[in-house]
């Protein structure tokens, strides 16, 4: 499992600062739900494509680092961070402009980077290959290193797309387990982002705003995915 380095990522954990637990938004966050959210596609994903009503035009399509596919006919389409029916409609919109009521059909048949993102307090914050077995918060955070002594680790954050697009937050005491205790723990998927802070959730705010700003040049997927979440209405 490698890291990408990511200049940044525990900075606003490590510098010190007085703790602002009124800084803490919760009204950005969704409540939080254990059901998996539908598959949304984005860079490096492929789409099985079947147009019913013109075969020729189907086949299977990369999403690119815009978040667009290049099908014949209709170009570049923005299918980054949608469900394979949202991207069958919005392909059949574009063909609807050159053929006549156009029958579309999507589905994921290949799929990019599987990562999470593990910041804050660690050893080594940064991009992580997701295992091809489920692991949990407490397995993120030993990938990443392990959470650091300065970690709060009552309070450990764990922030998941939603299925409307809003983000979801939840935190995770790993106290008893680090002591042998049952586990408090969250399996992770695909984009799901663990974050260790210094002080508590209050943090979690300035670490999305930072995030933002540099993982855009580093990964796609996951600036789509975050992106989205973190400002969507």
């Amino acid at each position: 499992m490698g890291a990408l380095a990511l200049a940044g990522l525990g900075a606003c954990a490590s510098q010190p600062r007085a703790a602002d637990p009124a800084g803490f938004d919760p009204s950005r966050f969704s409540p939080w739900t254990h059901e998996a959210p539908p598959y949304r596609v984005y860079p490096g994903d492929t789409l099985a494509v079947t147009v019913h009503t013109a075969q020729e035009l189907s086949g299977d399509y990369e999403i690119g680092p815009d978040g667009r596919a290049n099908l014949p006919l209709a170009g570049a389409v923005m299918l980054a961070g949608k469900t394979a029916p949202e991207a069958a409609r919005a392909i059949a919109e574009r063909y609807a402009r050159t053929l006549r009521d156009p029958i579309v059909e999507a589905r994921a048949s290949g799929f990019g980077s599987q990562r999470i993102l593990v910041g804050g307090e660690v050893s080594s914050p940064g991009l992580y290959d997701l295992p091809h077995h489920r692991i949990a918060v407490m397995e993120a955070l030993m990938l990443a290193g392990g959470p650091s002594i300065r970690a709060r680790r009552s309070q450990i954050a764990v922030l998941r797309r939603d299925e409307a697009g809003g983000l979801m937050m939840r935190t995770v005491d790993i106290t008893r387990a680090e002591r042998g205790g049952p586990a408090d723990n969250v399996p992770l998927s695909r984009f799901d982002i663990v974050f260790a802070p210094r002080r508590g959730i209050a943090e979690v705010n300035d670490f999305i705003e930072l995030y933002v700003r540099n993982i855009l040049p580093i990964d796609s997927a996951f600036a789509f995915a975050l992106a989205n979440a973190a400002f969507s209405d």
